[in-house]
C-alpha cells in the first residue's frame, strides 16, 4: 500500500494523529484601535494629573498670605456719615468691618454652606459631583442653570478672575481653587469668602450687608436674618431686601428649606421661623437731598488726602434732623414750578444742612452753590456794614426821598416815601432811596469791596444800582456774609467734613478751625444786627419770626425773579433763595413771603434744642466816633498828627481847626491857627530835623526835648 503523507502544521511539524490544534481569531481593528486609545488616554491622564499637580504647587507658592488676602479689595470704598454717626451714603464697594471665623454667627455660617456649597467640608476646592449634576441639567434644559462652582471656587473667582464664562476661565478658577485648598484652611476659606463675597447695591461681605438692610453688625446676624443675606448671592439685584422686600423674603424661604433638607434646621426649628417678621432698613430714597451735601463736601478729599486710595469714612457736619426739616421746609414752600436751596451754618462754619433743589432725582444740580443769582435787597447788608464803618449808627437820621444818582433814579416798593426817618427804619422797610444815598455817599467801590472782604467771589459791579443787589451771587457766599454778621464781624469759612478715618479708626484728616480774621470792628457788626433785627421784629422779614431773637434781611429782584431771606438766631445761620431756573417770574414770589416761611420752618426745629440767645445790639463806640468831629468819616484822629506851614504840631482837637466841608475851598490859603499863649511848639527838635534835612547841627548844642503836643 502506498503511504499518504500527512498534512503538516503550520509550525512545520506534523499534526497530531492528523487533527490541527486550535487557533485565536486575529483581533478586530476596533479592538487594536480602542486599546491603543485607552493607553493613550491612561498617558494623557497621567501627564494632565502631572500638569495639574505642578499648576497647582506653582499656583499654591505663587498666592499671597492670608493677611494680604484679607486686605485686599477692588475700588476705594467711601463710607459718608453725618453728624450723629449714621451712615448717609456709601461710595464704590462697601466691606463694612472684618469678622474673624468665630465670631460669625452660625447660623449665617449654615444657612450659606447648605445653599452654596453642601458639600463643602469634603471636596478638595472642586465638587465632581456638583460638575456632573449641572452637565446633566445642561443636557437636559439646553442652558446653564446650576453653575456646579464650590464656595473655593467662587472665592477665587472675586478675589482672581471675572465674571467671564470661557472654558479657559473655568479651567484657572479650578487651579486657583485647589491651590487655595491645599494652602488655607476649610475655616479660613469660609471666613474669607463671608467677608469679600457681593451681596448687592455696593455691599461685600456679611458685615456691610447686615449694616445696609438691617442696620447692625454682621456680628448680630439672626437666623432669618442669615437666610435673606445668603440668599442674596445668587442674584444680588433680583432678591434685594431694599429693591423688593417679597422676593427675598421668598428666596430666604429656599434657602431655610434646603438647611432642613441638609439637616442643619429641624422641620419645627424652620417653620419656627417667621420671615415676614425681620426689621430691614427703610430705602433711603426719601433722605435724596443729602446728596446735594456729599456732592459739594466729597470733591474736597482729594485736597484734603490727595494720595489715600484706603477705604475710608468721612464723618461730616450734618445734621440729619436739620437736614430733614430744611428738605420739608422747600419742598412745603417753593412756589410751584420753582426751585429753592436753603444753606444753614454753624457758628464755626459747619454747614447743618443743605439742599439744592427741590428734588434731587429729578435735578442733581446744586443751586445751593452752583447757582448765581441776584440777591435783591438782601445785598444791602453790604452797603449799611459800610456806612456803619464809615461812622454812621442805626439813630442816624436819613431821607427817605426820589433821588437820582448818575442818571439812575431808584423808586422803593409802591413808590412810598417815608421822608425823615432813622437809618434803623430805613433798613427795616428796605428803603431803596436811602440805600442809594448811602452807596453814593460811602462809594460804590468801597460797597464792593466790603461785600469782597464777607466772602462773595462772584463779579461784582460798581456801577449805582448795585446797591439793590445787580450783581450775582451764590447762595453759601451770601450766607457766609451774614454768619460773619453773627460772629461779631469775624470771618467764617463753611467746611462740611470734620475728620477721616479708616475703617479701622485710624483718623487720616482732622479739620482744624482757622483763626478768623476781623472783617470790620465788633461795633459794626453790633449796629449792623440791630438793624436786621428790626426787620425782622418790624420790617420786611417778620415772618421769618420763630419766638425768639432772629436777625435777618429779605431780598426780592425786580419781576419777582428772586426770592431770599437770609438771617440767624441762637447761632445758627441760615439762608434761603427760592426762583424758577429759567428766571422767569414767579408770580408772588417775595422774600418776606414763602422764603421767610421756609426759613422759619427750618428754624424752629434747628434751634429747639438751643437756648435763647439775645443779640448783643449795643455800640460800643469807640471814643474818636463818639466826637462831634468831621474827621470822624476818616477815621480815628488819635492815629494823625497835624502841622501846620512851620512844620509845628496843631493840636486837632482845637476849634480853629475845623472847616465845614461843604464850604471847604481846597484853592484857598491855608492861615496857620494862631497860638493861645506861649511859643508854638515845635513838631520834632532841632537835632532830628539837621539829621532828616542832612544839614550839620552844633553837636554841642543839646537836643531840646520834644513837647507835649497836647498841653
Amino acid at each position: 500500500m502506498a503511504r499518504r503523507d500527512l498534512p503538516r502544521n503550520t509550525n512545520g511539524g506534523r499534526s497530531n494523529g492528523g487533527r490541527s490544534s486550535p487557533q485565536s481569531p486575529p483581533p478586530s481593528a476596533l479592538r487594536r484601535w480602542t486599546g491603543r486609545l485607552f493607553m493613550w488616554g491612561l498617558g494623557v491622564a497621567l501627564l494632565g494629573a502631572i500638569a495639574l499637580a505642578v499648576a497647582v504647587f506653582v499656583t499654591m507658592r505663587s498666592l499671597p498670605g492670608y493677611q494680604e488676602l484679607k486686605s485686599s479689595q477692588t475700588g476705594q470704598m467711601i463710607v459718608v456719615r453725618a453728624a450723629d454717626g449714621s451712615q448717609l451714603v456709601t461710595l464704590g464697594p462697601s466691606y463694612g468691618r472684618w469678622i474673624p471665623y468665630a465670631r460669625i454667627p452660625a447660623p449665617m455660617k449654615d444657612a450659606m454652606v447648605s445653599v452654596e456649597d453642601r458639600r463643602f467640608r469634603s471636596h478638595l476646592g472642586v465638587d465632581p459631583i456638583g460638575i456632573v449634576r449641572s452637565l446633566m441639567v445642561r443636557v437636559e434644559s439646553g442652558t446653564w442653570k446650576q453653575g456646579g462652582s464650590t464656595i473655593t471656587q467662587q472665592l477665587a473667582r472675586n478675589i482672581f478672575l471675572n465674571n467671564n464664562k470661557t472654558f479657559g476661565r473655568k479651567a484657572r478658577e479650578w487651579v486657583l481653587a485647589l491651590a487655595l485648598e491645599r494652602k488655607f484652611s476649610k475655616d479660613q476659606i469660609l471666613e474669607l469668602y463671608l467677608n469679600k463675597v457681593y451681596f448687592g447695591g455696593g455691599a461685600y461681605g456679611i458685615d456691610s450687608a447686615a449694616r445696609k438692610f438691617f442696620g447692625h453688625s454682621g456680628e448680630e446676624i439672626s437666623l432669618p436674618e442669615a437666610a435673606i443675606i445668603a440668599g442674596l448671592v445668587k442674584a444680588p439685584s433680583r432678591y434685594s431686601p431694599t429693591a423688593d422686600a417679597d422676593a427675598a423674603v421668598n428666596r430666604a424661604g429656599v434657602v431655610l428649606q434646603t438647611m432642613r433638607d441638609n439637616g442643619v434646621l429641624s422641620a419645627d426649628e424652620a417653620a419656627a421661623v417667621d420671615l415676614k417678621k425681620v426689621k430691614m432698613v427703610e430705602d433711603r430714597a426719601g433722605q435724596n437731598s443729602a446728596r446735594y451735601f456729599t456732592d459739594w463736601a466729597l470733591p474736597q478729599l482729594d485736597m484734603l488726602l490727595p494720595e489715600n486710595d484706603r477705604p475710608i469714612e468721612v464723618w461730616t457736619t450734618l445734621d440729619p434732623a436739620m437736614q430733614r426739616a430744611a428738605t420739608s421746609a422747600i419742598a412745603d414752600f417753593a412756589p410751584k414750578g420753582a426751585q429753592g436751596a436753603l444753606v444753614s451754618l454753624d457758628r464755626d462754619g459747619a454747614v447743618l444742612a443743605m439742599v439744592g433743589g427741590t428734588d434731587y432725582v429729578t435735578s442733581n444740580y446744586n443751586r445751593a452753590v452752583n447757582a448765581v443769582r441776584q440777591p435783591g435787597s438782601a445785598w444791602k447788608l453790604f452797603v449799611y456794614l459800610t456806612a456803619l464803618e464809615s461812622g454812621y449808627t442805626p439813630d442816624d437820621r436819613v431821607v427817605d426821598e426820589p433821588v437820582t444818582i448818575d442818571g439812575w433814579t431808584p423808586r422803593n416798593d409802591g413808590a412810598r416815601y417815608a421822608g425823615e426817618i432813622d437809618l434803623r427804619t430805613a433798613f427795616a422797610y428796605s428803603k431803596n432811596t436811602v440805600a442809594a444815598q448811602l452807596g453814593n455817599e460811602v462809594g460804590f467801590g468801597a460797597v464792593a469791596n466790603m461785600a469782597r472782604r464777607f466772602g462773595i467771589t462772584t463779579p461784582i459791579n460798581t456801577l449805582p444800582s448795585m446797591v439793590l443787589g445787580s450783581s450775582e451771587v451764590r447762595v453759601i457766599d451770601m450766607v457766609r456774609a451774614f454768619a460773619a454778621v453773627q460772629a461779631k464781624g469775624t470771618s467764617i469759612t463753611p467746611y462740611g467734613i470734620r475728620k477721616v478715618t479708616t475703617t479701622d479708626g485710624e483718623v487720616l484728616y482732622q479739620h482744624r478751625i482757622e483763626t478768623p480774621q476781623t472783617l470790620v470792628p465788633p461795633y459794626v457788626a453790633a449796629g449792623m444786627t440791630d438793624l436786621m433785627q428790626t426787620a425782622v421784629n418790624i420790617g420786611t422779614g417778620r415772618a421769618a419770626q420763630i419766638g425768639r431773637p432772629v436777625a435777618g434781611k429779605t431780598g426780592t429782584t425786580s419781576s419777582n425773579k428772586d426770592g431770599w431771606f437770609l438771617g440767624f438766631s441762637s447761632g445758627i445761620t441760615t439762608g434761603v433763595w427760592m426762583g424758577r431756573d429759567d428766571a422767569r417770574a414767579v408770580p408772588g414770589l417775595q422774600g418776606g413771603a414763602a422764603p421767610a416761611r421756609a426759613f422759619a420752618a427750618y428754624m424752629k426745629v434747628a434751634t429747639a434744642k438751643r437756648p435763647v440767645e439775645k443779640f448783643d445790639t449795643e455800640l460800643k463806640l469807640p471814643q474818636w466816633q463818639l466826637e462831634p468831629d468831621d474827621e470822624a468819616m476818616q477815621g480815628n484822629p488819635d492815629d494823625y498828627f497835624y502841622v501846620d506851614e512851620n512844620g509845628n504840631l496843631v493840636n486837632p482837637s482845637r476849634p480853629e481847626r475845623r472847616r465845614d466841608v461843604d464850604t471847604f475851598d481846597p484853592d484857598a490859603p491855608v492861615v496857620p491857627p494862631v497860638p493861645a499863649s506861649g511859643d508854638m511848639p515845635q513838631a520834632a527838635n532841632d537835632d532830628f530835623l539837621n539829621r532828616a534835612t542832612g544839614r550839620q547841627g552844633d553837636a554841642a548844642q543839646p537836643a531840646r526835648p520834644r513837647p507835649n503836643a497836647n498841653p
